[in-house]
């Protein structure tokens, strides 16, 4: 009997904002719920019943999208942590989330990757240009994101997260698609000292407001591959200075290479276009190079004929 009057004293004291804060705010399960109060899932659904919360489904992710997922890291999650760190925002109301992108498809390749149900809307920026911005609120992948380590107002204060190692290349493409840029040019610079001084160059880069973020991915991707990066200082008169992670020749091949060593994995289409010729070995070219040896990987390009 002892035993009956414990269960009993822990079912009554659920009540309807317990639920609601655990059940609909939280995002929990009904087992997760009842672990928390102390009873069965089963009184945890007749309460729902009897205060007139709906339930919802057990099995795959619901249309409730996020709400009633647990968040476990994979390659998907990783990448979205990557844009969020970079172009995402976090309210303070600790609830709602938002993600800002000029590109349509990182919007919608991002509700992908966390099944965000509401749909991106299109905003007109003062330039004329246009930004898609989608917004959803959860508090559990809220305060899971603040567990990782991102926050709002994180532009300046932003620093190490905690991104498991074996998902680091995702999470740093996700970066590199929020806020930097695979770069690949002709450097004719040289050209007319001699014709064939033409080169392929190709940088990867990553820029952000606070040095300790962009610190922490140098040493982490020197420390997982080997490649060490530098760091360069810009900021403009009246300005907050602005932090430069970049990659050249050799290095910036390797950190490609590891970035997308799967073809299916989450990224945006048109920076992977950029470094698809970059992926494959170097091989070896059935022709005499033209201009000086290449350094690792500097790509020489035929120079331009003779003008007449």
């Amino acid at each position: 009997m002892a035993s009956g009057r414990t269960v009993y004293s822990a079912i009554v004291q659920i009540d309807r904002d317990s639920l609601r804060r655990l059940y609909v705010d939280g995002g929990l399960t009904a087992d997760q719920v009842a672990a928390q109060l102390g009873c069965t899932s089963r009184t945890v659904l007749r309460r729902l019943r009897r205060f007139g919360i709906s339930a919802r489904r057990r099995g795959p992710i619901p249309r409730g999208g996020i709400d009633t997922w647990a968040v476990t890291w994979d390659a998907a999650v990783a990448y979205a942590v990557g844009l969020m760190a970079t172009d995402g925002n976090l309210a303070r109301d600790r609830r709602h989330m938002s993600f800002v992108s000029r590109d349509r498809d990182l919007v919608e390749t991002l509700r992908g990757c966390l099944h965000v149900i509401p749909q991106a809307r299109a905003i007109r920026t003062s330039g004329g240009g246009t930004l898609y911005r989608v917004q959803w609120a959860s508090r559990m992948l809220y305060d899971w994101f603040i567990a990782v380590g991102l926050m709002p107002a994180k532009s300046l204060r932003l620093s190490a997260l905690a991104v498991p190692e074996e998902y680091f290349a995702d999470f740093f493409r996700g970066c590199i698609d929020g806020d930097g840029s695979v770069l690949v040019y002709t450097d004719r610079q040289h050209v007319r000292k001699k014709a064939a001084y033409v080169y392929e160059r190709l940088y990867v880069s990553l820029v952000s407001a606070s040095l300790p973020f962009v610190e922490w991915i140098q040493k982490t991707i020197q420390r997982l591959i080997g490649v060490p990066g530098s760091i360069h200082r810009g900021a403009k008169p009246g300005h907050r200075p602005i932090w430069t992670l970049r990659y050249a020749k050799a290095g910036s091949i390797r950190i490609l290479r590891w970035m997308y060593d799967s073809p299916g994995a989450p990224c945006l289409p048109r920076k992977r276009v950029r470094a698809d010729k970059f992926l494959s070995p170097l091989g070896s070219v059935s022709r005499q190079p033209v201009g000086r040896p290449r350094a690792g990987w500097l790509y020489n390009v035929e120079a331009p004929p003779p003008s007449v």
